[in-house]
C-alpha cells in the first residue's frame, strides 16, 4: 500500500510546515482532520481543499460539504474523494482552506511517495513538525507549554534571573572589603 507524504505549510511562512503521511486508500477528509490536528486548530470552521499546479492556482474543489455559493462545477466531497483519485503527478499541489472568516490558507506539497508503510505508526499521521503554528484564534498566551519548555531550556524563570545580579546599591555592601585589598595589592605591584 502506498504511503503519499505531504509538506504543508502555512501561506504567510513557508518555514512552519508540517509533514504528514498518510495512505492513498485515505481520503481528503482524513488528511483535513490531520492538518487541523498538527496545526492545533479545532474543527469548527468550514473547510475547503483545491487541486492546484506548479503556480498554485486553484482547481477542481474539493469541499467539506457542499456550501451556498456558486460553484463553475459542482466540488468533489472530501468524505467520499480518496486522495489516489486526485493525484496526477509526482509533486501534486494542493491549497486548502479552512475558516472562511479567518481564510487561513495553506499550501500542500506531495514530497515523497513510499511503498510500504510504517507498521508502528496509525496513518494518517504528522511525521515532522517545523516551527510553531500560528494561533487560530489572535496571539498565543504567554502562559503557553512551550513557553514554560523554553523557560526550563534557557533557564528564565524570574528567581534564576536575579541569582548572580544585585540591585543598585548591593555593590558597596557585598564587596567593599575586596575593593580595598584591590588597591592595596595594585600599590605593591607598581601598577602591573
Amino acid at each position: 500500500m502506498a504511503i503519499l507524504r505531504f509538506r504543508v505549510y502555512w501561506e504567510d511562512d513557508d518555514s512552519i510546515y508540517r509533514d504528514i503521511a498518510i495512505r492513498h486508500t485515505q481520503n481528503f477528509f482524513d488528511l483535513h482532520g490531520c492538518i487541523l490536528k498538527s496545526f492545533e486548530f479545532d474543527s469548527k470552521h468550514k473547510a475547503t481543499f483545491y487541486r492546484s499546479n506548479d503556480n498554485w492556482l486553484r482547481g477542481r474543489e474539493i469541499s467539506l460539504e457542499k456550501y451556498d455559493k456558486t460553484y463553475k462545477a459542482e466540488p468533489l466531497i472530501m468524505a467520499d474523494t480518496p486522495l489516489s483519485s486526485e493525484i496526477s503527478n509526482p509533486n501534486q499541489k494542493f491549497i486548502y482552506e479552512y475558516d472562511f472568516n479567518k481564510f487561513w490558507h495553506f499550501m500542500i506539497e506531495l514530497i515523497n511517495i513510499d511503498k510500504e508503510e510504517n507498521k508502528k505508526l496509525t496513518y494518517p499521521v504528522c511525521v515532522r513538525t517545523e516551527g510553531i503554528a500560528p494561533s487560530q484564534y489572535g496571539t498565543k498566551g504567554l502562559v503557553d507549554s512551550r513557553l514554560a519548555e523554553m523557560e526550563e531550556k534557557y533557564d528564565l524563570q524570574p528567581d534564576a534571573m536575579r541569582e548572580g545580579f544585585s540591585e543598585e546599591g548591593d555593590d558597596d555592601e557585598l564587596g567593599g572589603g575586596e575593593e580595598e585589598e584591590a588597591t592595596s595589592t595594585d600599590e605593591g605591584n607598581d601598577g602591573f
